[in-house]
Order: C-alpha cells, then structure tokens, then sequence
C-alpha cells in the first residue's frame, strides 16, 4: 500500500497560470492545497512539472526492454523535471510492440514508478508509418487493419498514437483510437497538405484531439506550392505540434515559426533514447547500433537517431531562443497536459496535482515533486 503524501510547502517566485511570476508560498500534498503571495523576497524559481508526450528512453533503459526499462526511464527523466511521461515505441515485429506495451502496462497496474515521473499511459510511434519516412525507425512497417487497432486498445494502455494519414485504413484507424481517448499524432508521412488536413478534420469533427510528431523531422517541409504536413499541422487550430528543441533535429528559425504560427499549440518533447542522462558512446536504438557525441545520436548512416535530450534542457534552449520563462514553461507543462485530455496538471493551480519542478537562476533543477511526493536527484 502507497504511504500518504505528507503536508509540505514550498517558498519562492511561482510561476502562476497566466504567466505572472510572484514571491509566495506553494502548499501542497498529493495535491495544490494554496498559493500564497507573500513580500518580494526573491528565492528559487517554482514551476509545474514538466510533460513529456514522447520519450522512447533514459538512463540505459528503453521502453521496448519492457517494465523494467521504463522504470528506469522514468527516474532518469523525473530527475530532470519531467513529472508526466508518455514511454514510447518503436517500429518493431508485431509481438515486440505488444510486449513493450504490456510492460508499460504492468508499471501502471502496479502504481506507477517510485522516484519516477507519471505515466498515464503510451505512446505506440510506428508500426502505422510510411516506409518512405522511417526515420530511425527500423523497416517493420504495418498497415493499421481492423483486428490490429482493437488487439492494441484492448490493452488499454495507449495514450497516444502516431499514423501516416496517407497509409490503407488511417482513417478508420483513427478514428478508432480518438473514439477510446487516444491523441492521434501525424507523423514519420510522406502524405500531401489535404491528405493531413482531410485526417484532422475527420478526427476533430469526432471529438478526438490529435498533433504532429517531432514537427518538421520525418514529414518534409512548406513550400510555397506545396505546403506539406507542416502546413497542414500548423494551420488547424486544433492540432498541437510535438518539436525536439535540441538543436540537431531543426533549425532555430523553425522553432520561432512553428511558435508564431501555433502560438499556444507547440509543446516541447525529448524524443530521447536510452543514451539519455549517460553522456557520449555507443547505444541502441530499436535494435540499431548507435553512436552519441557530443550530444548527437546517430546511426550508422549518420542519420539522427532520437536524442538525448532532457526536458531541462529544452526549457533552457527555448529560453535561449528568445522564449519568455513562462511560454516556454506553457510549452513543457500545459501545453502538453491539454494535448492529452489531462486536466489535472500543468499548472500551479489549487485542487490540481502537486507536480512541481524548483528552478535556480540558471534554470538548474534543485527539487522535483511528483505528486507530492520529493524525487531524489
């Protein structure tokens, strides 16, 4: 049985929902008890606990070893701020993808990870892709019938998917995953702008919510005359925008028009991989070699190969990018938390979850609270 989480306070500037950022005190326990405001005496940086909607792994753990690896992927990234986290798949062999699924579902059945972030489900990245743009992902490719979604939502673990809207059966596929709750992400596609507009609609017109994976990597980019996935993504009013701010995966610029464009839509992601947390050297990345230096993880064609990135580290890039503190904090926390229906986080609010990330001037984690609950770091 899980102990209770004890009172507990916390003192220093919070960043309020609205972005205004005053001296006070956070009181919680499981929950957001009060925010007090108090005199202006400085102190740390108190913010809402990062959420991460595609982490493949940390640590030297991956969520394709199963639920041991996304217990250690989970401590990994809870240590740098992330206090919600999607474990995601690879493009693997069919029973691979179930097993990895399971185990995430196992970690959930048996409450989730001690000194670990949230996970309130997964993130199924491939086997529902284009094998013209894999990616990193390996060729294990399958089209989205029937029999195949429903053996997936029957483990009742998926959170969020990622489909090629161009690919035989998406559409029913998705619509199928966004009728039991499921983001429906578009992403690894070489579909056109009205395949991908015709797919969002669809789903929106059903009340799902949905999103692009990694904006711009493994989709193409706008032209003039051909305004692509990115075109499409960033102009539905509805559809949230995933983006790696590593600065291998896109260009700063990009960040800055995705922003413009999508201004309460984009949301910060790692998209990291098991060598995350573990500094430059050989890895693996679903079942391929890889080699990470000096922060860039490649395969053996030297193409990109996830990250290795932290959610610290990408609220210290979009800070560096120009982002004010607290958009950039929206773009970490509420963000992310709206994308996936989960409306009890994301914000210093009262009656939310107490999910809390304490920041130093050079927004250098010192303290994270997942639920109340203090993480060792």
């Amino acid at each position: 049985m899980t102990s209770p989480v004890s009172p507990a306070s916390l003192r220093g500037r919070l960043l309020l929902p609205g972005g205004s950022l005053v001296s006070g005190t956070l009181h919680f326990g499981a929950d957001i008890t009060a925010l007090e405001e108090g005199p202006e005496t400085g102190g740390p940086l108190i913010v809402p606990g990062f959420v991460d909607t595609h982490v493949h792994g940390g640590g030297g753990g991956d969520t394709m070893d199963g639920a041991e690896g996304v217990r250690t992927l989970a401590r990994l990234h809870a240590r740098h701020g992330t206090t919600t986290l999607l474990p995601t798949t690879m493009t693997n062999p069919w029973e691979r993808v179930l097993a990895a699924l399971r185990g995430v579902r196992e970690v959930m059945d048996a409450g989730g990870v001690p000194g670990g972030a949230d996970i309130p489900g997964a993130h199924l990245e491939g086997p529902f892709i284009s094998p013209q743009r894999l990616g990193a992902q390996p060729p294990c490719t399958l089209t989205p019938t029937p029999e195949r979604v429903q053996e997936l939502l029957a483990l009742n673990v998926i959170r969020a998917v990622t489909l090629a809207p161009e690919i035989e059966g998406a559409t029913d596929a998705a619509l199928a995953f966004a009728g039991a709750g499921v983001r429906v992400g578009i992403g690894h596609t070489a579909a056109d702008a009205e395949t991908t507009a015709a797919l969002l609609r669809t789903v929106h017109v059903a009340g799902g919510r949905t999103a692009g994976t990694h904006l711009f990597n493994a989709m193409g980019g706008i032209q003039g005359r051909e305004p692509g996935v990115v075109g499409a993504l960033l102009t539905d009013p509805h559809a949230f925008a995933e983006v790696i701010l590593d600065g291998f995966h896109l260009h700063r610029l990009s960040f800055l028009l995705a922003r413009a464009a999508a201004p309460e839509r984009v949301m910060l992601i790692t998209d990291a991989m098991r060598a995350a947390g573990q500094g430059d050297g050989e890895s693996e990345l679903g079942g391929q070699p890889v080699t990470v230096s000096g922060g860039r993880a490649t395969l053996a064609s030297g193409s990109l190969a996830g990250s290795v990135l932290t959610m610290d580290m990408a609220l210290k890039n979009a800070v560096a990018a120009g982002i004010p503190l607290a958009e950039a904090s929206r773009m970490l926390s509420l963000a992310p938390a709206r994308s996936l229906g989960l409306s009890d986080r994301g914000e210093l609010r009262v009656g939310l979850r107490a999910d809390v990330v304490v920041l130093d001037e050079e927004l250098k984690v010192r303290q994270v609270y997942v639920g109340g609950r203090s993480v060792a770091l």
